[in-house]
């Protein structure tokens, strides 16, 4: 069994192009685990980056480990073999640093079947001088790290770039655990939960508590991007959803505001890459393949689109983007994505009306989304994805009616076309319910029932069933209600996470604590209470608070409510 795991890793790094450290030796010994398959964890641009650094790092060694797929996992667990880095089959356990890579929340569920497989203890209280240090980072990380804070014995709540270098030359250095963790504890955007502990009453946060020396507020680094290489991938394979491409970190942040995005908030303030650095990275992706995936939350406000996109064209490459705002959709742009290939481009209304959309700050109306369509619709460009919300705070069946209609009316504008072309045009409708999330300004909002979820979903089905090509699709209700549950939770959901793994449901485990999931999800937090998060200085809270209190203005004082 054990030769059949090995031979499986030996595949997966035969077909790996690009990036391989050949130094195996090491001061620091770090193995960077995704907690998620391979093919999802290569497909991360953040997690190939921290590769990277890591490696480029003096007196450093990187290896990878990823949660084994479902035939690999029965073969760890019926030969009793420990979990083995890809690289060189190294027990993950017999690292200086394991360190994971989070980047969403339902991810937490898999760290106790990583631990086991490593027998590595799951509570950080129960780990000594002979175990690994365990630290985490990622995106989960920054919005919330509480639900597995007592997993941690370090976590990284900035940006990698400023933040792995004084980290790692402290862990470099010779000293006693707890030595090392009170002198981490010091530096900024490195938590240490054993240091900084939650008081509770009633199941509320009532304050924290330091240890003497540590700070009793983790601080977030951000990189500048002016003086850092580009982000970009550092290993090709063709494994992952993006394996037919090379990307390439334009901007990071994003300009807009959009009040549930989470993305928008914690990755400010908006900066972009320079144009000579996005460039260099291009020249080196094309060595690998000939598309070039751009990167970033608003890459249509990336100054520089133009000359990268020309000089990809120019050079012989294709490119795909990760996001285009309808605002920003040009005809210069559109001619890019045609000549790239591209059949399909997605337009992201989110907001079912007008009244939505200016709630949630989109910045964009009826006018402009269907002067988007049609800019595409133009140039012969009839496969549309539309993104939309619902669930939404104050949302009614008035706002899904008005998303029925725009969507009718794209579609009426597709057919025209496409009959004129004598050829088919589809539109993929992608709905998602909304989740509140952490240091965004709907924080406080509750999210809507799994009833009234399933109520919304199948009103829309039937809408849209009478409509010949429409595609519907939306993400589960109860994959959400998860994923709000666990980004809302504070530091006792450890225990959640441990009975979910113990008996293989999530649900079962919720039941088995008496915990409730939707309730915890579905409520409209006071404004003035402590969130679990508040311990962070990431987004000002003041900051916050004036956006949701302009947001909803409207609706309180036509209703007289205290919360939406």
């Amino acid at each position: 069994m054990t030769w059949k795991i090995r031979e499986s890793s030996r595949k997966k790094l035969a077909a790996e192009e690009g990036y391989h450290p050949t130094t195996r030796g090491g001061d620091l010994s770090v193995c960077l685990i995704y907690p998620n398959r391979y093919h999802v964890g290569m497909s991360n641009l953040g997690f190939q980056t921290v590769y990277r650094l890591l490696n480029s790092t003096p007196g450093v060694v990187c290896e990878r480990a990823f949660l084994p797929d479902a035939t690999e996992l029965k073969e760890y667990h019926a030969s009793h073999c420990r979990l083995l880095t890809l690289e060189t089959q190294r027990e993950v356990s017999s690292f200086d640093l394991v360190a994971f890579s989070i980047s969403f929340e339902q991810d937490y569920l898999n760290l106790p079947e990583i631990f086991e497989l490593s027998g590595i203890p799951a509570s950080a209280s129960e780990r000594d001088n002979s175990h690994p240090l365990v630290l985490a980072g990622g995106a989960a990380l920054f919005l919330n790290p509480e639900p597995v804070a007592d997993f941690l014995d370090l976590a990284v709540l900035g940006e990698a770039e400023p933040t792995l270098a004084p980290l790692l030359a402290l862990l470099v250095g010779e000293g006693e655990r707890s030595g090392l963790l009170a002198a981490a504890a010091r530096l900024p955007s490195v938590y240490v939960p054993s240091l900084l502990t939650p008081r509770y009453e009633n199941d509320l946060i009532r304050g924290w508590d330091a240890d003497d020396d540590t700070p009793a507020r983790v601080s977030r680094l951000w990189a500048p991007l002016s003086d850092a290489d580009a982000s970009a991938t550092a290993i090709y394979t063709p494994d992952t959803e993006f394996g037919d491409m090379a990307l390439v970190e334009v901007s990071r942040g994003c300009p807009r505001g959009c009040r549930f995005c989470a993305a928008g908030f914690i990755y400010l303030p908006f900066r972009q890459q320079p144009l000579e650095s996005v460039l260099a990275r291009v020249d080196e992706g094309l060595q690998f393949r000939n598309k070039i995936g751009l990167v970033g939350a608003a890459v249509s406000d990336y100054r520089e689109l133009g000359a990268v996109s020309r000089a990809i064209l120019d050079k012989g490459g294709t490119i795909s983007v990760s996001s285009l705002r309808i605002d920003g959709l040009n005809d210069e742009m559109i001619d890019v994505l045609i000549k790239s290939g591209h059949k399909t481009v997605a337009l992201a209304p989110e907001g079912g009306s007008q009244r939505l959309r200016d709630l949630i700050n989109k910045g964009i109306t009826r006018d402009d989304i269907l002067a988007a369509a049609d800019r595409l619709i133009g140039k012969d460009i009839l496969n549309l994805k539309l993104y939309f919300i619902i669930g939404l705070p104050t949302e009614t069946d008035d706002d899904l009616m008005e998303m029925v209609e725009l969507v009718g009316t794209i579609r009426e504008r597709v057919v025209t076309a496409a009959k004129k072309n004598r050829r088919l045009g589809e539109i993929t409708l992608s709905v998602n319910p909304f989740i509140p999330k952490p240091f965004t300004p709907f924080q406080w909002c509750g999210m809507n029932s799994l009833k009234e979820l399933e109520r919304k979903e199948a009103y829309l089905r039937r809408a849209f069933r009478g409509m010949a090509n429409i595609r519907f699709q939306m993400e589960g209700p109860r994959d959400a209600l998860l994923q709000a549950f666990l980004s809302r939770g504070h530091r006792t959901l450890s225990r959640f996470i441990l009975k979910a793994h113990e008996l293989g449901s999530w649900k079962k485990g919720a039941k088995a604590l008496g915990l409730n999931p939707e309730e915890a999800a579905g409520r409209e937090i006071p404004r003035e209470e402590l969130l679990p998060w508040d311990f962070m200085d990431s987004v000002p809270k003041e900051r916050l608070l004036r956006e949701y209190e302009t947001a909803f203005s409207d609706h309180l004082h036509r209703t007289g409510e205290e919360n939406p």
